[in-house]
C-alpha cells in the first residue's frame, strides 16, 4: 500500500461540492486528500442547472469554457396543464451586463463532476474511491479518520476534515449533529430519455396537474430534441414507483413518453439543515449541511459556493495570515443562506403539490418564476452599475506568495485590515449573506482573482 504524507485538509465525498472543495485547496497551495466510498463517478444525478454565480466561481478557476462547452443553454420556457401547451416564453439574456454568464446554462451533475473530477487530477489530486470513513467521534478534536480500502486500513491525520458526504453524512452522524427539517411522504422521479415525445423541444417544460408536476430540460446531444432530463411527482399512492407504471402514469395525465431511459430513479424530498456547519476541526458543507426540494434549481449550486467560500478561509488559516477562529465566519456566512433557501422552497414545494382549488388556478405562474430563477434574482442594473467590469487575472500560487485577504478591499480600509466601524462589518457580513460576497477581494475587481487561468 502506497502511504502518503498526511494532508491538510481530508475532504470526504467526492460529489461536486467536495470536488471543487479540494480543487480551490489545491490551488492555493493547501495539502488535500479527497476520498470517496463509491467505486467512481456516478451517472445518476439529480441537478442540472448551473447558475450564473457558480459559472463565475468556474471561471476564476478557468473551467468555464469546459463547462459551458458541455452545456446546453436553455433559452425558452414552454408552460403547461396536463396535456394542454400554452406556447413558450423567451428566456433571452437573463442578467445582461450584470454577469459574463446571463444564460440558463443546463448541465447534469454526472458531467460537472466529470470536469471537476479530470481538473483534480491535472492537479495531481486524484480522487481515493473505494475508500470508507470510519465512524470516529473524536474527529472534532484530533483531525484522525480511519479509512478502509481494497489496499487496507490506515489513519489519516488532518488539521481540518470537511464532510462533503451527501445527506445521510456519516461525518455529521458520528458527530451527533442533529439534522432538522423534515421529509415529505411523496416521491420524485428523476430519469435521462431518448426519444421524447410530447414536450417542446430545445426548451424547459414546466407542466402542472391537479396533485402532479412535470419539469424537463433540454440536455442537447440530440439533433431531434428528445433528449431531456424529466423530473415529476406523481399522484400519492400506497405501491412503490417504478420506471414502467411512471411511464403509463405520465403518459396519461400530461402525454408525454419516451422510447427509452439512460437511468430512473426516485427519492423522497426532504428540508433539512444540520444545527451546526462546524464541530472543532470538522467541517460540513452541501448536503451534508442542507438539503431541500429541486425548486429552483438551487441545490448543488449552493454547495458548490459552500465549497468555494470555505476553501478560501481555510487557505487562509493554513498560510497563517487568519486565525483558527476566522473559520467561524463560514457558518456565519452560509448557514444564514441554506435556511432562507429551504424556507423557500418548502413553500414553493408545498405550493407545486397543493391539490386545493385556489392553489391549482394560480400555481402554473407561480411556478415558472422559480423554474427559472435567475429572472428573478437578479438585482436591478442601477443597484449594479457602480461595480466595475467583470475580468479574470493571472495570479499564479507558483510564483506569487498567498497575500490577498478576504477582507482587504473593503472600500475605505487598507490592504489587510478589518472593516475598521461596526457598520463596515454589518455590510461585509450582510454582502456574503446574500450569497454573493462583493466584498471579497477579487469579486469583479480586475486583477485580484488568486487563481491561475
Amino acid at each position: 500500500m502506497n502511504e502518503q504524507p498526511d494532508p491538510d485538509v481530508l475532504v470526504i465525498g467526492a460529489g461536486p461540492t467536495g470536488l471543487l472543495l479540494a480543487i480551490v485547496l489545491s490551488r492555493l497551495g493547501v495539502r488535500v486528500q479527497i476520498v470517496d466510498r463509491k467505486a467512481g463517478p456516478t451517472r445518476e444525478s439529480r441537478a442540472v442547472v448551473l447558475q450564473a454565480r457558480t459559472l463565475e466561481i468556474y471561471d476564476q478557476l478557468g473551467l468555464a469554457e469546459r463547462m459551458t462547452a458541455a452545456s446546453a443553454a436553455a433559452r425558452l420556457v414552454a408552460p403547461g396543464y396536463g396535456r394542454r401547451r400554452f406556447g413558450v416564453l423567451p428566456i433571452g439574456e437573463l442578467g445582461s451586463g450584470i454577469t459574463p454568464f446571463p444564460r440558463l446554462t443546463v448541465l447534469e451533475q454526472s458531467k460537472t463532476e466529470s470536469i471537476l473530477g479530470e481538473y483534480l487530477a491535472e492537479l495531481s489530486v486524484p480522487v481515493q474511491w473505494n475508500t470508507e470513513v470510519e465512524p470516529a467521534h473524536d474527529v472534532a478534536d484530533s483531525g484522525s479518520v480511519t479509512v478502509r480500502s481494497p489496499e487496507g486500513s490506515r489513519v489519516i491525520r488532518a488539521r481540518y476534515v470537511v464532510g462533503a458526504d451527501g445527506s445521510n453524512s456519516l461525518v455529521r452522524r458520528s458527530l451527533g449533529i442533529s439534522f432538522d427539517g423534515s421529509t415529505n411522504t411523496r416521491s420524485f422521479f428523476v430519469c435521462d430519455t431518448d426519444n421524447t415525445r410530447g414536450l417542446t423541444a430545445n426548451a424547459v417544460n414546466v407542466r402542472l396537474g391537479d396533485a402532479e408536476f412535470l419539469l424537463s430540460f433540454p440536455l442537447g446531444g440530440d439533433d431531434s430534441g428528445g433528449h431531456h432530463r424529466i423530473i415529476g411527482l406523481l399522484p400519492s399512492g400506497g405501491s412503490e414507483i417504478d420506471e414502467e407504471a411512471t411511464r403509463a402514469t405520465v403518459e396519461q395525465i400530461f402525454g408525454v413518453s419516451w422510447s427509452e431511459s439512460h437511468w430512473f430513479s426516485t427519492y423522497r424530498v426532504q428540508h433539512r439543515v444540520a444545527s451546526t456547519f462546524r464541530r472543532g476541526r470538522v467541517f460540513f458543507a452541501g448536503d451534508a449541511a442542507h438539503v431541500h426540494s429541486p425548486v429552483g434549481a438551487q441545490g448543488m449550486n449552493t454547495g458548490l459556493q459552500d465549497a468555494h467560500n470555505l476553501a478560501i478561509k481555510i487557505a487562509e488559516v493554513i498560510s497563517g495570515t487568519a486565525p483558527d477562529e476566522y473559520l467561524d465566519r463560514y457558518e456565519a456566512e452560509r448557514r444564514p443562506v441554506a435556511v432562507r433557501l429551504i424556507a423557500t422552497t418548502d413553500r414553493v414545494f408545498g405550493l407545486a403539490t397543493s391539490s386545493t382549488s385556489v392553489i391549482r388556478s394560480a400555481k402554473t405562474w407561480r411556478l415558472l418564476n422559480v423554474a427559472c430563477p435567475t429572472s428573478t434574482a437578479m438585482p436591478p442594473m442601477s443597484a449594479r452599475s457602480a461595480s466595475p467590469s467583470w475580468s479574470r487575472s493571472t495570479y499564479s500560487p507558483k510564483t506569487r506568495p498567498l497575500r490577498w485577504r478576504p477582507w482587504s478591499r473593503t472600500a475605505g480600509s487598507a490592504a489587510g485590515a478589518l472593516p475598521s466601524t461596526t457598520s463596515g462589518r454589518r455590510a461585509a457580513r450582510a454582502g456574503a449573506h446574500s450569497g454573493r460576497p462583493s466584498w471579497m477581494p477579487w469579486s469583479r475587481r480586475a486583477g485580484s482573482s488568486p487563481f491561475t487561468t
